[in-house]
């Protein structure tokens, strides 16, 4: 394999928390870019473990849903001789970043974000510190590895702009020590809305299975849950995203599993109800994700080859984060021997 240093690729970093089973909605919105970035940038995929504990885990969960994690970017197509992937608290230089920068980071900066305040709406019997400060640790993980630039959905703009700002603040302060990070907009991916509420964005963490879509998901499952999606009182398979939320996420799902535009699935069903609709869709997800999960079935069984793959991006990982933390620890005083 490779290491970073031995190439001149622009660095790229992202993460996803392991919260829950990925969902064919990160894979058509996140995932599938992931692996295109491959061809471009060296990529840096972490699974974000420690972020994910702002939200109270169950331990045996937390360690399981972490390797899941980890053997559905390897399904999907992220390659470990191109991309570094890695556990985050494998590292232990994204604290200690953290640590240095909580100190350069102001209060009423904090106190803006947007997601701070969502969360402590969601989850009022757990507003942790960590909940507050969780965007200086992202800061730190993206500034560790001196990305060039980072994928960023409308929900992490606020905090990618932290990020420049606690950049160029320590360089201000310290001299030139980190890269500013320029944030990268992919070609849009593919919103998939809940099966069960179409005017909701599909999410890992919602509490009814229905809803969503599991990437290693049985066949029969998948083929299911489409056909108890909830949809309109109409017959009219037609993109409207506005009256018809339901039928339209279905007509993207088909879209992505056949590449089918939407004027040739429109015109494919034309005169055909919901139920032979959902049938199709169902089918037509079921094959395209079936050798997602088969590779996937293949790698969570392989722990050994899994485990490897992790402790070696770790310790790739490591090498990077370690030069910068050492540049860091020497500017602000810290003694090192």
């Amino acid at each position: 394999m490779e290491t970073m240093s031995e190439t001149r690729k622009p660095v790229i970093l992202s993460g996803i928390q392991p919260s829950g089973i990925l969902t064919v909605g990160h894979l058509a919105g996140a995932l599938n870019n992931w692996v295109k970035l491959q061809e471009t940038f060296h990529c840096y995929y972490m699974i974000a473990n420690m972020h994910a504990i702002t939200v109270k885990q169950s331990p045996a969960e937390l360690r399981q849903r972490t390797l899941e994690t980890a053997a559905l970017f390897l399904a999907v197509g992220i390659d470990p001789e191109r991309s570094l992937l890695f556990i985050q608290s494998q590292v232990p230089e994204h604290s200690q970043l953290a640590w240095v920068l909580s100190s350069m980071t102001g209060f009423g900066e904090l106190s803006r974000m947007t997601q701070f305040k969502d969360k402590s709406e969601k989850h009022p019997e757990n507003i942790n510190a960590g909940l507050f400060t969780y965007p200086i640790l992202m800061a730190s993980d993206i500034l560790l590895y001196q990305a060039d630039a980072v994928p960023v959905g409308e929900d992490q703009k606020q905090h990618l702009e932290l990020t420049r700002n606690l950049a160029q603040r320590f360089n201000y302060y310290y001299s030139d020590t980190f890269k500013i990070p320029e944030p990268y907009i992919p070609n849009v991916g593919s919103r998939i809305m809940s099966l069960q509420e179409p005017t909701k964005k599909m999410s890992k963490s919602d509490e009814n299975q229905n809803s969503l879509i599991f990437l290693n998901d049985s066949n029969e499952v998948i083929i299911n849950k489409i056909k108890r999606s909830v949809t309109d009182s109409e017959a009219e398979v037609k993109f409207d995203e506005t009256n018809k939320p339901g039928i339209s996420n279905l007509m993207t799902l088909y879209h992505l599993a056949t590449n089918a535009t939407f004027d040739e699935i429109e015109k494919e069903f034309s005169g055909k109800g919901y139920g032979d609709f959902k049938l199709a869709v169902g089918h037509a997800v079921a094959e395209w994700l079936s050798p997602v999960r088969e590779k996937y079935n293949t790698i969570i069984k392989d722990k050994k080859r899994l485990q490897s793959i992790l402790i070696y991006g770790a310790e790739e990982a490591h090498k990077v984060a370690f030069r910068t933390l050492d540049k860091v620890y020497k500017k602000v005083g810290f003694i090192r021997f």
